[in-house]
């Protein structure tokens, strides 16, 4: 995908929607998000923004609006931004900025952002591990996530018997299976 000519809105959400559908929760990269993407709670929004200013007007309107909207309607918001940090070293230098925004706006420690790109590498692996695909992403983005949400379903595991601590190396574990199975 060349994300230097991105696609038009629709495209971009329809890519989104289908990575989320048959790639997160298909494989159970993220254990908690199936709940809200049945339930339609998951808000996807393509920022139109072609400069880091602009971008930080739509992720403030964003943490803003999920701050204020009913858990019942949206639970978690993804903001897609195919026009703007599609470089990952300044998208990676963007972070700081969403970090002082969480801080300038009192969400620090309300609002969880997590960080997806389609390069995304982690510093102390290769760019072409496959430990980076967890936060691999068909176009940039920015995961907004109630902290109370995080809680919730964290708690909901446990009661499971299940092992928190164990989904990011679990995660490596399904990817390096997935990607033998490609090779096939």
């Amino acid at each position: 995908m060349d994300h230097k000519n991105a696609a038009d809105p629709e495209t971009v959400l329809a890519e989104t929607r289908d990575w989320v559908e048959n790639f997160v929760i298909r494989l159970g990269l993220c254990p908690f998000a199936s709940k809200p993407f049945q339930a339609g709670s998951i808000r996807f929004t393509v920022s139109e923004s072609h400069t880091v200013e602009q971008l930080a007007e739509d992720l403030l309107y964003e943490l803003q609006f999920l701050a204020r909207a009913d858990t019942n309607d949206t639970e978690t918001s993804l903001l897609i931004h195919p026009y703007v940090l599609i470089d990952f070293a300044q998208y990676n230098d963007f972070l700081d900025v969403v970090d002082e925004l969480l801080e300038h706006t009192g969400l620090a420690g309300v609002i969880q952002v997590a960080s997806f790109h389609p390069d995304y590498c982690f510093a102390d692996c290769d760019a072409d591990d496959v430990t980076n695909n967890t936060n691999r992403s068909p176009w940039p983005m920015l995961h907004l996530i109630r902290e109370a949400s995080i809680s919730e379903a964290i708690a909901d595991w446990l009661d499971k018997g299940l092992d928190v601590a164990s989904i990011p190396g679990r995660n490596i574990e399904i990817l390096r299976n997935d990607e033998g199975k490609k090779d096939v």
